[in-house]
């Protein structure tokens, strides 16, 4: 009797850098203002979705019942200084898959030119828009990934692996947001193939897997793989949160500057009054007395430059 083991999925790195950032644009938006937070509660909003949208490919892939090593938010570099950050890389026993993960609001149309153009709906208008090509961001990971596998070695080896990369890696594009709703009827066969839901994800995968004709790797060999991309992947990144930190540091200077402009303003007010000078306009106070109303009787220093200038001050105001 055959002994059946059941399929496993291993995580060999299934953490984010989005939730620390997430994290350094909250502690931000505390100190900015204007326009500098409206840009960092934005990047927030899409930052969020970023994370929510990974969760839930992650969610489909620890439940796939497929052997397969997950790799996520894996930023490769190559010898010449091109780089990549690539949401999941996923090892399985024929292909390994290069998953660009989008949680965009609104719906997608593809047209036949492989153009993505996105409706939103928002103040009872709908708002139509291009947006940069996920297909074409993946197929620049593609190639950062490709170029990672073949330097470094001899002239032969790297060729072939060049040549023959495509037969064992393949990208996907998964729009993660469930309501979002495709229209790729105009699209061509080779974009359909690489854009899809979320929940379509495994049925792709394993449709893709069992079209594969190349044998399959082992489970020793599959790890190897994953491994060897995973020391590729450099931890130490560009900080992303740098423009948004610009921003806040602006918006305190600007405060700063305001404060400090208002508490001159005020002292020159002091020694204005004190001198007889009005504050305002530079001319004389004169001492008045009210003719009318509840403070009739009452005098009180006013601008010799009235009614031009109509700037008051009480004579118990020090």
């Amino acid at each position: 009797m055959g002994i059946f083991t059941k399929p496993e999925v291993v995580i060999l790195k299934g953490t984010s850098d989005a939730q620390a950032y997430l994290e350094k644009l909250e502690l931000l938006q505390k100190k900015a203002e204007g326009t500098a937070l409206e840009q960092i509660q934005k990047e927030i909003a899409i930052t969020k979705a970023g994370i929510q949208g990974e969760e839930n490919i992650l969610f489909e892939l620890k439940n796939s019942n497929m052997d397969m090593y997950v790799l996520q938010d894996i930023y490769l570099e190559t010898g010449d200084g091109l780089g990549a950050q690539i949401d999941f890389i996923v090892v399985t026993a024929k292909l390994n898959f290069i998953i660009e993960c989008k949680n965009l609001f609104g719906n997608i149309e593809i047209d036949s030119k492989g153009n993505f153009i996105r409706t939103m709906e928002y103040g009872g208008k709908k708002h139509r828009e291009g947006i940069y090509s996920p297909i074409t961001q993946n197929e620049r990971h593609m190639a950062v990934l490709k170029e990672c596998r073949a330097e470094n070695r001899n002239f032969l080896m790297g060729a072939w692996i060049r040549k023959n990369f495509d037969l064992w890696n393949k990208s996907l594009v998964v729009l993660a947001n469930p309501k979002t709703i495709v229209n790729d009827r105009f699209a061509t066969k080779e974009v359909k193939n690489q854009v899809i839901r979320a929940d379509q994800l495994i049925g792709t995968m394993k449709k893709l897997i069992s079209e594969n004709r190349e044998l399959p790797s082992t489970k020793k060999e599959m790890k190897e793989i994953a491994e060897k991309i995973l020391r590729r992947n450099k931890e130490q990144r560009k900080d992303y949160a740098e423009k948004y930190e610009k921003l806040a540091e602006q918006t305190e200077d600007i405060s700063e500057a305001n404060d400090s402009k208002a508490e001159s303003m005020k002292a020159e007010e002091t020694e204005n009054i004190v001198s007889g000078v009005c504050p305002r306009c530079g001319r004389e106070l004169v001492l008045r007395t009210a003719k009318k109303g509840d403070k009739a009787g009452m005098q009180f220093y006013g601008c010799s430059g009235f009614p031009k200038c109509r700037y008051v001050r009480n004579m118990t105001e020090s």
